[in-house]
């Protein structure tokens, strides 16, 4: 599952959907401990065009990795305990993936910032990342 947020969710997408409820609790949970670690680092942050935040906690079901941008968009990527193939450089690429597709929303003079994310490109790369881990 993939969660985009500035302090209220942008993008959120989730597959299989059966368990998106607890799949929200989850991702909710883990902003509380991307603000922990984001204030922990403070300046570090400033002088940065990224942040990856690494594994945020596990669960019994799921591990919950973060990202945040220098303009603190939040990136929560909740990936299935079992997936024991992804590495960590793997995750990280993926979060540098949707980061660029982010930017690239950005720069579109018809999107306002802090609406929602339609776009059909960021669908596809989003469905195209999910099927790596999924």
């Amino acid at each position: 599952g993939l969660f985009c947020c500035q302090n209220y969710p942008l993008y959120i997408r989730s597959v299989p959907t059966e368990n998106e409820l607890k799949f929200h609790y989850t991702v909710h949970t883990s902003l509380d401990v991307v603000d922990e670690k984001i204030s922990a680092m403070g300046k570090a942050l400033v002088d940065q065009r990224e942040l990856y935040l690494g594994l945020l906690y596990p669960t019994e079901d799921y591990k919950v990795y973060g990202y945040v941008t220098n303009s603190k968009v939040k990136f929560v990527m909740v990936v299935d305990s079992s997936n024991t193939a992804l590495r960590d450089n793997e995750i990280r690429s993926m979060f540098r993936k949707l980061h660029n597709s982010y930017t690239d929303i950005m720069c579109n003079p018809f999107y306002n910032p802090g609406d929602r994310i339609h776009s059909r490109a960021f669908d596809t790369m989003v469905n195209s990342m999910m099927m790596q881990v999924c």
